[in-house]
């Protein structure tokens, strides 16, 4: 009996490699009504991967997107990292198209320590990368110590955590700040929350994108709750994102990843594909 469920696991999984594996990222394609949630899990070990079945526009769009940047992005923090932001900004872009006006997606992995290069832009038309692995900050009320994981994140004025979720990117403008008793300058990019419940209080507690001399090229200072980056790296990169681009902040907290709103919209039944990034992040190489 056991036999016979290795065979019929096996063969499971290997319709779903050639399934994935056929699937071509279609630019602009939208699918207007719910993913089907229905989905087949197969037990591989530690790893549980899942199919949709039935409409697969969105899907074929993420599994398209995942398989182009597989080999090119990571180590990440858990497996589906990449995966959730590529859900949620497929999901966005089909139910308001009008407000992504820009291919670009900012991604930031907050599972992963401000002394490792943790963000990335993504051009999801041509499916390259535009600029990272980069350090990126985080809220110093997201953290106890200056520099490691941050593990606490809140929607919460005046709580100076970083909040997860998904990012319509607005306006940029004249950025003044402070650091180490002396004031600076930069770039800053306004960001409109749309994970509601998560983040879609960034806008009025002032959570921006902006460059700051407290990152360099090897780690990342806090901020008051917002994805910092490096000050040359924000006035190349932000401009662009400006006025329709996204910008993704994940991390493993379990909560959120199952009540993000953008998630629940993309059907909540992922496609995985077997990453090398997922590989080393799950080796913990």
């Amino acid at each position: 009996m056991a036999h016979h469920h290795n065979r019929l696991q096996n063969a499971l999984i290997g319709s779903l490699a050639i399934v994935i594996g056929s699937s071509h990222f279609v630019a602009g394609a939208h699918n207007p009504g719910p993913v089907t949630k229905a989905v087949v899990s197969i037990a591989t070990g530690d790893t549980l991967v899942r199919a949709a079945i039935g409409p697969t526009g969105l899907m074929t769009q993420v599994g398209g997107a995942l398989e182009a940047f597989k080999t090119s992005v990571g180590p990440l923090s858990h497996s589906l990292a990449l995966e959730e932001a590529f859900r949620s900004y497929f999901a966005f872009k089909s139910a308001h198209p009008g407000e992504v006006r820009k291919p670009l997606l900012y991604f930031v992995d907050y599972g992963l320590p401000s002394t490792t290069p943790r963000g990335y832009v993504f051009d999801m038309s041509s499916l390259r990368i535009v600029d990272g692995p980069f350090t990126v900050a985080h809220g110093r009320g997201s953290s106890t110590s200056q520099y490691g994981v941050p593990t606490r994140f809140s929607n919460s004025s005046g709580a100076q955590t970083s909040s997860l979720g998904l990012y319509v990117a607005a306006n940029t403008y004249d950025f003044h700040g402070k650091s180490g008793g002396q004031r600076y300058s930069s770039v800053g990019l306004k960001l409109m929350g749309v994970s509601t419940g998560f983040n879609d209080n960034a806008y009025a507690r002032g959570v921006v994108a902006h460059g700051a001399p407290y990152v360099t090229a090897t780690r990342a200072g806090r901020s008051e709750g917002c994805p910092a980056m490096e000050e040359g790296r924000a006035a190349r990169l932000l401009p662009a994102l400006a006025n329709g681009g996204m910008v993704f902040l994940f991390a493993p907290e379990s909560n959120w990843m199952q009540r993000d709103p953008w998630l629940a919209a993309s059907g909540q039944a992922p496609v995985t594909v077997a990453s090398d990034s997922a590989q080393k992040a799950n080796s913990g190489s």
